[in-house]
């Protein structure tokens, strides 16, 4: 495999967690905006149903268009891993998380919040074996560092401390779900996406009208569908092709980026103060940034054989030959055979070796 093209592949699932980062992070002060006229509860529910229906709509327009997305749909078992997903992390965590904002401080939270991506860093090096190395560890602490001084708000009591394991427990819930995900990445995220979407917002929606929370008026539904579709649905998809081509771990490191989005777009949109805080945040998670974006992993593996149907193009790993003349990005059952060669990789579906 020629290195070069190899290395041109390095950045792009960075810069899709990146891009899905920056894009979750929109949401905040977009969400702040219409929190004037949505009860909090509602507008997370509405945030995760404009996504899901958007999506939804997209993927019609796409059919009815007659334009093949090349990409692989959920089958089998797959179904029952998005399915566990969208029950630990659509379902549970929210639950858990409504319950621990009623007994924690904000600062608790905000600090709590930001465990998810440790866990799913975890998870991902002792659960699902992806490979890491100190580079990769250390940018990964500067990274989640940042995040913690970003949201520090100051010595306050945290609160019950069963609210507290509560957030701690949502985190661990999304972080389940984003490994969970990371096993279905190869099928389309759109219908990932739109199915995660659809699930979370009408849970959320119940919690709310269970909470005694009411509709609010046609524009502000309509403003947090477009919200959603942008800051939750479009983010998500390019979420879900992070996780395809860097794994769990390193995405989720990526991810942890949206609150230092949103707080620099409240600075730009808002007219919020700058603050030191948000100036060492930027110190340490451009270090973490820079840790992850120059890794090169590169050794002698081996490929086992094996069969998946994913959307790909021909290369060192598919060199399958076809019926017809495929060109460019398709999907189709295909077979991997073994092979041993040395490149620069990831810990995506095609490379799970151990180290």
């Amino acid at each position: 495999m020629d290195g070069g093209a190899a290395r041109m592949r390095t950045p792009r699932g960075a810069l899709l967690a990146i891009a899905s980062a920056a894009l979750f992070g929109a949401s905040t002060p977009l969400a702040k905006a219409l929190l004037r006229d949505v009860d909090s509860l509602m507008l997370a529910g509405l945030l995760y149903l404009g996504s899901g229906a958007g999506l939804v709509a997209l993927q019609a327009m796409r059919r009815l268009g007659r334009r093949a997305a090349g990409e692989a749909r959920l089958a089998g078992h797959q179904w029952l891993w998005l399915a566990l997903a969208i029950a630990v992390g659509g379902v549970a965590a929210p639950a858990l998380l409504m319950y621990g904002l009623s007994g924690a401080t904000a600062s608790a939270t905000a600090l709590l919040l930001n465990l998810e991506s440790i866990f799913t860093a975890v998870l991902a090096w002792l659960v699902f074996r992806e490979a890491a190395d100190r580079r990769i560890v250390l940018g990964m602490g500067a990274i989640a560092l940042g995040a913690i001084v970003l949201s520090w708000q100051g010595p306050d009591a945290a609160g019950r401390p069963l609210a507290v394991l509560a957030i701690a427990g949502a985190c661990l819930g999304w972080a389940i779900d984003n490994n969970l995900t990371r096993k279905v990445a190869l099928t389309d995220p759109v219908q990932i996406a739109a199915l995660k979407g659809g699930v979370a917002g009408l849970v959320n929606v119940a919690i709310a009208l269970s909470a005694g929370a009411r509709l609010p008026s046609a524009g502000a539904i309509a403003a947090s569908a477009v919200a959603g579709l942008v800051g939750y649905g479009a983010s998500l998809v390019l979420f879900v092709r992070s996780l395809r081509e860097i794994g769990a771990a390193r995405t989720g490191a990526y991810f942890s980026l949206a609150p230092f989005a949103g707080a620099v777009l409240s600075v730009l949109w808002l007219g919020e103060p700058p603050t030191a805080r948000l100036a060492a945040a930027a110190v340490l998670m451009g270090a973490g940034i820079w840790l992850h974006l120059t890794e090169r992993h590169e050794h002698e593996h081996r490929h086992v054989e094996m069969g998946h149907d994913h959307a790909h193009v021909h290369d060192d790993h598919h060199a399958h030959d076809h019926a017809d003349t495929a060109s460019g990005p398709h999907s189709h059952a295909h077979g991997h055979d073994t092979l041993e060669h040395r490149h620069p990789h990831f810990p995506d579906d095609h490379h799970h070796h151990t180290h």
